[in-house]
């Protein structure tokens, strides 16, 4: 009778779902792989990984899990996603958390049942830190997004230079109160925040930081609340889409000409961006190559199951209009 997993696992000394790991599945330690590897050897065990192949891509199926796809940013990196997968003859599930971890931890689940090829997935902080290397049972890729390191393949923004863009932009304007409103979920507001801070000390000035939900409607009540205090920011980074809608509609209330009175500048080069006056001062990132390189990741990960994970960062490009334009 020839050797079973469980066969395998009993010499190794260790459980079968680490035998699976070893074996294709995900990341282990190379002394647990060595060791998996040796029990292989001795037991004689040979694993049917063109059934395994099978049974993970019988679907030809991404799931792709979104923050929020009212965000353009989103919207365009789903477009990207479905555009790689399109033209490599696989399906797309798109589904929408609203930044609600029961909502990704319901999605995830569901991608399993599935039995979807694979995840492209955006999470908020509280499930990517959860989430351990041998959690799903189905590759993953995070965009926009990290969670602790060696966990899953990523696509990220390098977040932190390009908030000190965007810092040493508003002060060679003339801007010296410059402060940031960041979201509140997120592992990308929480980069920008770090290298906001960071920009803003090496200049040295203070950091003046407000966090909230990554919506329009809760940046415009923060910034309305704010932006009437005495010692106010004379610049505002807002770090995301959605946010920087809600801060103009904050000036707007609050009749802070745009940019005498306030300075605005923020993320996401969205079309409504270049439309609203005087024109908003953005960074613009590569969503078409996130969205590629995403899909890209997760091909490579199905090939090579047991490969290091990788993180791919890419960089943004500023956008300069009217928002920031006193000198």
């Amino acid at each position: 009778m020839s050797a079973s997993i469980r066969d395998v696992a009993r010499a190794a000394g260790v459980s079968t779902a680490t035998v699976s790991r070893a074996l294709g599945r995900g990341p282990v330690s190379d002394v647990l792989r060595q060791q998996v590897e040796a029990a292989v050897r001795a037991t004689g065990y040979r694993p049917n990984l063109s059934a395994r192949r099978l049974r993970s891509q019988s679907t030809q199926t991404i799931g792709l899990i979104v923050a929020d796809i009212r965000n353009p940013f989103f919207t365009a990196v789903s477009r990207a996603v479905e555009d790689a997968a399109y033209a490599a003859g696989m399906r797309v599930i798109l589904c929408n958390t609203d930044e609600d971890p029961e909502r990704e931890r319901l999605y995830l689940r569901l991608m399993e049942e599935e039995r979807v090829t694979g995840v492209i997935f955006a999470p908020t902080r509280v499930t990517a830190e959860s989430l351990k290397a041998d959690s799903l049972d189905v590759p993953v890729v995070f965009i926009d997004r990290t969670g602790p390191a060696g966990t899953y393949d990523s696509v990220v923004l390098d977040n932190a230079a390009a908030t000190g863009t965007l810092v040493d932009h508003l002060r060679a304007r003339g801007y010296r109160r410059i402060g940031g409103l960041f979201g509140s979920t997120s592992s990308t507001a929480q980069e920008r925040q770090a290298g906001y801070e960071v920009a803003i000390r090496r200049l040295g000035a203070e950091p003046l930081t407000r966090v909230a939900p990554p919506t329009a409607e809760a940046a415009e009540a923060t910034l309305t609340r704010w932006l009437t205090e005495p010692d106010r920011p004379d610049a505002l980074i807002l770090s995301n889409g959605l946010m920087l809608m809600g801060a103009v509609r904050a000036a707007r209330a609050l009749a802070l000409a745009v940019p005498d009175r306030l300075g605005l500048a923020g993320f996401d080069n969205d079309p409504w961006t270049d439309l609203v006056e005087p024109g908003l001062t953005v960074i613009e990132q590569p969503v078409a190559q996130i969205g590629a390189q995403a899909m890209a990741l997760l091909f490579d990960r199905l090939k090579a199951p047991a490969e290091a994970v990788r993180k791919v960062t890419l960089s943004g490009r500023l956008v300069v209009r009217g928002s920031s334009g006193r000198i």
